[in-house]
């Protein structure tokens, strides 16, 4: 699991460094649908078995974990209050390179405590999981999230987005490992 999560880190700090945080302009709902695109362009693969466009499905994975950080980074920094253009916002919401990555390490490192628990509770269960039954449960997990964003984040019994980020994360982490054994065997 380390190993998947220190590639995730990697692509994630190459890209702040060629864009900074241009993605902090983006609203849970952007980042939310950009998850979205990735889920179901894997599932449109597995089902139909063509990849025309050629990036590998590792790739997405990758994707959906550093858009969830992002989001889940988001979440907690979001531009309240602020008044003025998307270029006005645009600049109190540029970070350092350092602080996008210990605001990265701090969100990862609460995923994985939790994944941690429910590992011990629930044994494991993901190993003997399908990858298309986990990419079924991020496309779940997305929809249940774009329906609370449309309620304007309420929820009556739902954890909320947040939990559902992590969720996202610790699922498409489990689908790098499963990718990873499938292709040493």
């Amino acid at each position: 699991m380390e190993a998947e999560v220190a590639a995730c880190r990697a692509l994630f700090e190459k890209k702040t460094r060629d864009y900074g945080t241009s993605w902090r302009i983006l609203r849970l709902p952007s980042l939310t649908d950009q998850i979205f695109i990735k889920a179901n362009r894997i599932r449109s693969i597995q089902e139909s078995g063509e990849n025309r466009v050629g990036d590998d499905v590792r790739g997405e994975f990758v994707a959906m974990v550093n858009y969830a950080v992002m989001a889940l980074i988001q979440q907690k920094l979001e531009c309240k209050g602020v008044q003025g253009s998307a270029e006005e916002c645009k600049a109190l919401l540029e970070l350092p390179l350092e602080k996008a990555m210990a605001l990265y390490d701090e969100q990862t490192k609460q995923v994985l405590d939790l994944m941690m628990d429910k590992n011990h509770d629930y044994g494991e269960a993901w190993r003997q999981m399908r990858i298309s039954s986990m990419v079924d449960l991020i496309l779940m997990k997305l929809l249940r999230i774009k329906q609370i964003e449309d309620n304007d984040g309420k929820t009556l019994v739902s954890e909320g987005v947040e939990g559902g980020y992590m969720d996202i994360i610790n699922y498409s982490l489990f689908c790098l490992v499963r990718l990873t054994e499938e292709n040493e065997e």
